[in-house]
């Protein structure tokens, strides 16, 4: 079971820096954007057309693109209300219900996105100005949150796998390395 474990922190860690490289070029060219619009703007009185537009989209890409490694790695925002008053050895059992609910939900978020995907390219949705295909984007937004939803469902599988005691050291609810 520990080669299986290894494995998956393997493949965890592959993803994890494709999503963020890519999360990280797009941020990168947002701020090059950004920069040559305002400095065109401002100094030659020459701005860069369809700035806006790909602001916004480029804006998206970064939020959806980094939401699968905020769920694997659960660094989301979340309450603790109920940490001081909860049995430490239930935890696993709560971590588990929530990472379902929230898997469960990204799930159905994910084929409502990717249903208006379907449409915007039915119906030729483009942006204004530039006439970039809106369906695109959408479907980029989709599949983050599909990949979401699957690795939100692969922490719930962990705690229930250590809760029960398969997996002894080394998942999401061990003292030591946490999540990674």
């Amino acid at each position: 079971m520990q080669i299986l474990t290894t494995r998956w922190s393997n493949v965890g860690r592959v993803m994890q820096l494709a999503l963020e490289g890519v999360a990280g070029a797009t941020l990168f060219a947002l701020m090059l954007l950004t920069t040559a619009d305002v400095v065109g703007r401002y100094f030659f009185n020459l701005p860069i057309l369809g700035t806006v537009e790909l602001t916004q989209q480029m804006l998206a890409a970064v939020v959806f693109l980094s939401l699968p490694v905020a769920c694997w790695r659960e660094e989301h925002v979340s309450v603790d209300l109920l940490d001081a008053i909860f049995p430490a050895r239930w935890i696993w059992l709560r971590q588990m219900i929530v990472n379902a609910i929230i898997a469960v939900a990204l799930w159905v978020i994910a084929t409502r996105v990717w249903a208006l995907g379907v449409r915007a390219f039915e119906w030729g949705d483009v942006t204004e100005f530039l006439r970039i295909p809106d369906g695109y984007l959408i479907y980029l937004i989709a599949i983050m949150l599909f990949l979401s939803a699957l690795l939100t469902l692969g922490r719930a599988v962990s705690y229930l796998l250590e809760g029960v005691g398969v997996i002894k050291c080394g998942g999401p609810v061990s003292q030591g390395d946490k999540h990674d």
